[in-house]
């Protein structure tokens, strides 16, 4: 059940970041690049509280970024209507 809890949580964080990305469109790619790390040691500070391996963490972590990212991908190439384009 932890598992699944860290999961959703940093899914949560995902899509923060994808947020923030979004509201910062016009910064620099090296920034952007800074605030992934941010994001990232986040959701691991957040993973070693919930689970004390640091290995599955790591694991956990790295899964759900990849399970996000590939989500995030496919529902790009969706074209959906101009009013939620803005």
């Amino acid at each position: 059940m932890k598992v699944y809890v860290l999961f959703l949580i940093q899914f949560i964080i995902w899509s923060g970041y994808t947020l923030t990305e979004w509201l910062s469109k016009h910064d620099h790619p090296l920034y952007n690049g800074l605030m992934f790390l941010v994001f990232f040691y986040l959701a691991v500070v957040i993973g070693e509280n919930f689970i004390q391996s640091q290995r599955k963490v790591l694991f956990i972590t790295a899964f759900s970024l990849g399970l996000y990212a590939s989500f995030h991908i496919v529902l790009s190439y969706f074209h959906f209507p101009p009013i939620l384009q803005k």
